[in-house]
């Protein structure tokens, strides 16, 4: 017994200590990174006009700071892509159970949920600005759609994989569907619903950005577009790096939930 724990203990060590290099290579391969590319434009290897650098992206933020539009534009794109994040992934979930809950209204959807998921969302930003209008309701609704058909899938997949003879045991034990849904179908599909999270940390930045792209007065793809058209390539780089920055800290906080999640059902 005492010789298990001791490899355990080498096991768990051994394994935070590979962590920690990931994470320290990771760092390392950053500033590398930022590094040469602020040599190259100091020496002019390259194009600061085109490319910018990592000073004038520093500068930039810093105007923008110093101007109060830093938070202001920040927190626009953050609250639309959170809403847009929450009503698409509940909704689009809640939809999968609907659709689970009853297989012949499945059957007559599944086509219609297969071309929309095909279709180009971008072709919809004309009639969604008319059908909603101009302003927020318009990007979130956008992000919104880019998410919910990838969530109906996803988690219809996933309820559906469930072994059934499992659901078969339940049955048999008189238990109704509610019962089959909340004790064996969900749990089942937790860690599906964990990394569908993932997906849709990605897909919500790429369909609120849209959103800007289409109709917007403030943001971060607002500011990406004002930069473009008036050739300041520091401020399309400067919010370039801020939406990286907003993805990773929220991609964070999805991994973190996972890893809660991870640890409670291996303590299980």
């Amino acid at each position: 017994m005492k010789e298990m724990s001791s490899e355990y203990k080498k096991f768990l060590k051994k394994r935070k200590t590979k962590n920690i290099l990931i994470i320290t290579t990771q760092i390392g391969l950053l500033i590398i990174l930022i590094a040469l590319w602020e040599i190259l434009a100091t020496y002019g290897v390259i194009d600061t006009f085109i490319m910018s650098s990592p000073s004038r992206i520093v500068k930039t933020i810093s105007e923008l700071y110093s101007t109060g539009n830093l938070f202001y534009h920040i927190g626009t794109t953050l609250i639309e892509a959170i809403l847009g994040f929450l009503i698409a992934t509940l909704g689009g979930t809640i939809i999968a159970i609907l659709l689970w809950w009853n297989d012949t209204i499945r059957r007559i959807i599944d086509p219609y949920i297969v071309v929309l998921n095909s279709l180009p969302k971008i072709a919809l930003g004309p009639i969604i600005i008319i059908w909603v209008g101009v302003g927020m309701q318009s990007i979130v609704t956008m992000a919104i759609l880019i998410m919910i058909i990838i969530t109906i899938i996803s988690m219809l997949n996933a309820f559906r994989q469930v072994e059934y003879s499992k659901i078969l045991l339940l049955k048999s034990m008189n238990a109704n569907k509610w019962q089959i849904l909340t004790k064996l179908i969900l749990p089942s599909a937790l860690p599906e619903f964990i990394s569908l999270l993932k997906i849709n940390v990605g897909l919500t930045w790429v369909g609120t950005i849209m959103g800007e792209y289409l109709v917007s007065k403030a943001g971060l793809g607002y500011l990406i577009i004002y930069g473009s058209q008036i050739f300041n390539l520091d401020l399309v780089m400067a919010s370039t790096i801020l939406l990286c920055i907003l993805a990773a800290l929220m991609y964070f906080i999805v991994a973190f939930i996972e890893k809660c999640f991870n640890k409670k059902h291996n303590n299980y």
